[in-house]
């Protein structure tokens, strides 16, 4: 596929585009286009959260089974996760602003006709549609920030609202989840889409700047591998997780099966991206070492974010006998917390850097998620919710600003898509980790307390549940408190993973984010005897290489391969 504006005779020194902060435009301009980038960004995030709350509304509707109603979730999950990379990667080189509107374009669309639906293939296809348009909104929103703030001051903040819209999207869409589901209907969680989607559309080219189109093709081999690596691996671990029955799936052979076909095209994918003269993924992208920390960072965060929200949600609603309403107003002071936090560090960043935000933020996380495995089935929301809620809630905010700033500072701006899109992989890709590990470990405790508990009271000579009845509530919410416990545990465990990989890895200081301008464009070598022979007067360019001419896709590869190799070497703890 190639840019129909590339042209073989373009300069490539010259920029065809100018951002809009240095074009003249008003901070009314530029505010305007912060509204249009976060309200795309908080709409995708919404999306994750606000159907879950409409499931059970959703399966007595359309009759879903308990197995193929998990995939109202896994269809957009799958298709959002797989899809990010070539996202990312179509917004630099079709220019980013055409492929957001694309994007949310494709996503209101499969809302409206998912709102619709009136069988299970119809509700799930739109589902599926609904991930892919996100995989192009999430990367090119962040890339846009890029394209439309200079560096320094004004894309701290701008990098600030998006953070806050992405930590803050989560709990406000279990909210207004149950509102809809309440007050209106289950289709609504999707039909509120369309009209956000379609008034950000048109806003979109009316305030956001435009990258420039470059020329060249998708890198079709690395788009399959690439796609399907990353979709099979969020499948696999979205079934291998342990079920509420205690029995484990990671045996299953259709959960080895998808991650070892996920093994195997992610590992074919790095070697064709490494060989390939316009990969989908450059390289050198993943060559900055405090880049690919902030990718791991963000990986060890959405496995304990997304593990948090799941089992906190079921804690509430089963355990505390919340309704889904008062469950999502039990979330509000989390999303007020990272909120607050997000503008506080895009504050402070110019003023103490990123590295003590991203460690304070990460030891904050792991403590927070420490605190909520103190529950029991007597706790209340105020004595033993709300204080870890305001912790993690304030450590997100804290973590999310700087690891955005640190993923694409220096990037090249050809890449700044494709950058951008390995920090939403990260995300995705944490998440599906998060359900799947912290699942297993959550309700195989259940399921070895419910039996030391009924063991107990059998040996006590108390009365017994009946075989093939569930257990009686006391001993049932036990089991949930002590596996959702065991799970806080293990999350405070990645939490600290998360802060020594910031400790080890982020060395960029408060003096690189001042306001210096993105890498320029690379732009290959001239080979030194074409150089020769276009100095001679009245030569004649040809389009034959010259003997001994180092040809462009070469000389690209090898730095990559050297950028990799110097990125992957044991890193120095000072």
């Amino acid at each position: 596929m190639t840019s129909p504006t590339s042209s073989a005779g373009s300069a490539p020194d010259l920029p065809d585009y100018v951002p809009a902060a240095t074009a003249g435009r008003g901070s009314s301009r530029l505010g305007l286009a912060l509204v249009v980038i976060a309200t795309a960004q908080l709409m995708v995030v919404l999306d994750a959260t606000i159907v879950n709350v409409a499931l059970p509304h959703i399966q007595q509707a359309l009759g879903f089974s308990g197995n193929g109603l998990e995939w109202v979730v896994n269809a957009y999950a799958v298709t959002f996760g797989g899809l990010l990379l070539l996202g990312g990667r179509a917004g630099d080189i079709l220019g980013r602003r055409r492929v957001f509107v694309a994007g949310l374009l494709l996503f209101s669309a499969a809302s409206l006709f998912g709102g619709f639906a009136t069988s299970q293939a119809w509700l799930l296809t739109a589902r599926a549609v609904q991930g892919a348009g996100g995989a192009v909104i999430a990367p090119t929103a962040l890339a846009l920030i890029t394209t439309n703030f200079p560096e320094g001051g004004e894309r701290n903040r701008a990098f600030g609202v998006y953070a806050a819209m992405a930590g803050a999207g989560s709990a406000a869409g279990l909210l207004l989840g149950g509102i809809l589901t309440t007050y209106a209907s289950w289709r609504w969680v999707l039909f509120v889409n369309v009209p956000i989607g379609i008034i950000v559309a048109a806003a979109a080219p009316r305030v956001l700047s435009e990258s420039p189109r470059r020329p060249g093709r998708v890198d079709v081999a690395g788009a399959v591998t690439g796609t399907g690596g990353i979709a099979l691996l969020v499948y696999g671990l979205s079934k291998a997780a342990t079920g509420s029955d205690g029995v484990s799936h990671w045996g299953d052979t259709q959960v080895l099966a998808s991650l070892t076909a996920s093994v195997a095209l992610l590992v074919a994918f790095v070697l064709i991206e490494m060989r390939s003269s316009r990969p989908l993924l450059p390289m050198r992208v993943l060559a900055d070492r405090n880049r690919s920390g902030a990718y791991l960072i963000m990986l060890c965060v959405a496995t304990g974010l997304f593990g948090l929200f799941f089992f906190l949600t079921l804690f509430i609603q089963t355990v505390l006998g919340y309704s889904a309403i008062r469950a999502g107003i039990a979330y509000l002071p989390f999303a007020v917390g990272v909120v607050i936090a997000s503008a506080l560090a895009s504050q402070l960043v110019p003023r103490i850097g990123p590295r003590p935000l991203i460690v304070a933020g990460a030891a904050m996380v792991a403590g927070g998620m420490f605190w909520f495995s103190r529950v029991t089935e007597h706790s209340s929301y105020f004595g033993d919710l709300f204080g870890p809620q305001i912790v993690s809630s304030l450590g997100l905010g804290l973590v999310f600003v700087p690891l955005a700033l640190v993923a694409l500072h220096k990037v090249a701006e050809q890449d700044s898509g494709v950058a951008s899109s390995l920090l939403n992989t990260a995300q995705q890709v944490g998440g599906a980790i998060g359900l799947a590990l912290l699942g297993t470990v959550a309700w195989t405790t259940v399921a070895d307390s419910v039996r030391t508990q009924v063991a107990a009271a059998a040996k006590a000579g108390r009365p017994l549940p009946k075989p093939g009845t569930p257990p009686p509530a006391s001993i049932y919410y036990h089991a949930l408190t002590v596996g959702f416990s065991r799970a806080f545990v293990v999350a405070a465990g990645i939490g600290l993973l998360a802060l020594l990989i910031a400790i080890v890895t982020i060395r960029v200081r408060r003096q690189d984010l001042a306001g210096a301008a993105p890498e320029p464009e690379e732009a290959a070598p001239q080979p030194a005897a074409s150089q020769t022979a276009a100095s001679q007067p009245g030569a004649v360019q040809t389009g034959a290489v010259q003997p001994g001419a180092v040809q462009p896709g070469t000389v690209q590869r090898d730095e990559d391969r050297a950028a990799l190799a110097a990125a992957v070497r044991p890193c120095r703890l000072c």
